[in-house]
């Protein structure tokens, strides 16, 4: 059940530990972009020894090895990703939701590319619109 969350940990060179693999394992199940608070609250429920620091601990490491992507579409807070390949993302103001797009920008690379080419570093590159889901809009 854990073996792939396993092997991803092994091969960048993290400690694995359960509550890890739960942090993974969600991310993985559930694409739906939540934020810290909203896995440790899920986890937690059924890891009741889970401690909001490991949550976030662990998501800060598996950003920095490029497991998970962050997001801060939806203003301040950060919302985190599983899908590491580059791809866009539809925020819905209404209900908060965050879809991802499967769109290829043919203008991204060349975009990082020319940044890099002037010395400089590319962390992050976003593409995202924002607007109203159609589930939002069906309810009126």
């Amino acid at each position: 059940m854990f073996e792939k969350y396993v092997k991803l940990l092994k091969e960048n060179s993290i400690k694995i530990t359960s509550q890890r693999l739960d942090v993974l394992r969600y991310l993985d199940d559930r694409r739906t972009h939540p934020t810290a608070e909203q896995i440790y609250l899920d986890i937690k429920e059924k890891n009741p020894s889970l401690s909001k620091t490991t949550v976030y601990n662990s998501l800060d490491i598996f950003k920095e090895k490029g497991i998970i992507q962050s997001l801060t579409i939806s203003g301040s807070e950060l919302r985190y990703d599983f899908e590491t390949k580059m791809h866009h993302h539809f925020f819905c103001t209404e209900c908060g939701r965050i879809y991802d797009v499967d769109f290829k920008c043919p203008n991204v690379e060349k975009v990082r590319q020319r940044i890099r080419s002037e010395g400089h570093q590319v962390d992050e590159t976003c593409g995202y619109s924002k607007g109203v889901c159609k589930l939002c809009l069906k309810k009126g």
